[in-house]
């Protein structure tokens, strides 16, 4: 872009783009109308650029009004694509609609007028399937590993046996059991790692954020009263 076209831009299109676009561009999703004034100027410079690559004159007025009917449109600077379920095409041809995850979706007036947002809704407390599952396929590994012995103790353990009928299962006395569950003990944390239990109670990272802006806003509730 030449440096005429860039003074056109920034002292006649720009300046007809702030005018229009907060009375006549409609925002999608989270956009605001300072947002969409740079996107249409990108728009704009683009359309002027092209045009003088060309060879062709385009007037101030006129790279102003087709980038704010792109705008319009749904059309941004990174693209227009009407497929994209978060494209601001889709959501203008009511093909798709973003909403927040703090959106109250019910309320309990019963239960001291308890409010549930979208969130506690798609919600899990259960950690995430990909890790159950590498864990799963490491205490797989592990248990290959055992002996006899050592899996019919985990199992014993598993299904809440008492050490004295663990011991005559195994026909050994009660401290060759306490002796082999801290041998597997310490097995676990070498083969699993120090992190093990911490992980396995770990609630989902995602949810951090969403808690703790719940909390703050229960503070400042608390503190209005």
């Amino acid at each position: 872009m030449s440096p005429q076209v860039g003074f056109l831009l920034q002292y006649q299109v720009l300046p007809r783009l702030r005018a229009v676009i907060p009375r006549s561009v409609l925002c999608v999703g989270s956009e605001d109308h300072d947002e969409l004034v740079q996107d249409s100027c990108a728009l704009a410079a683009r359309i002027m650029h092209n045009a003088e690559s060309r060879g062709k004159r385009i007037t101030p007025s006129n790279a102003a009004y087709y980038a704010i009917q792109h705008c319009k449109s749904g059309r941004r600077a990174v693209g227009h694509s009407a497929v994209d379920v978060h494209g601001s095409a889709t959501q203008l041809q009511g093909h798709s609609r973003l909403e927040s995850m703090e959106e109250v979706v019910a309320s309990n007036e019963e239960q001291g007028g308890e409010i549930f947002e979208l969130h506690d809704v798609l919600g899990s407390d259960h950690e995430d399937v990909a890790q159950a599952v590498a864990r799963k396929m490491d205490w797989e590994d592990f248990w290959a590993g055992l002996s006899a012995r050592d899996q019919a103790v985990i199992e014993c353990l598993i299904e809440g046996k008492p050490i004295c009928s663990m011991a005559r299962k195994l026909k050994v006395n009660d401290s060759t059991i306490q002796t082999s569950k801290r041998r597997l003990a310490i097995k676990i944390v070498e083969f699993m790692g120090s992190e093990i239990l911490i992980d396995i109670q770990r609630r989902p990272v995602w949810k951090n954020s969403l808690t703790a802006t719940k909390e703050k806003m229960a503070c400042k509730h608390e503190r209005s009263h």
